[in-house]
């Protein structure tokens, strides 16, 4: 449980979401709607790049 204190509630929901995304790109690609499902999975690599920045941000104010 420690684990997640230090993770963080925001960084918890932001990978479920990711998570979510993935699952969704993957379905629309096995369905028959590849350009979607690259398009919606072309977004994950942004949200965690975004973590990322905001994170560096946080660390260098401290």
């Amino acid at each position: 449980m420690n684990y997640f204190k230090r993770i963080g509630l925001h960084n918890i929901l932001m990978l479920i979401l990711c998570l979510i995304i993935i699952l969704v790109a993957e379905y629309l690609f096995l369905t028959g709607n590849e350009i979607h499902g690259i398009f919606l999975g072309l977004w994950v690599p942004t949200i965690l790049g975004l973590m990322i920045f905001l994170k560096l941000i946080d660390n260098g104010s401290k």
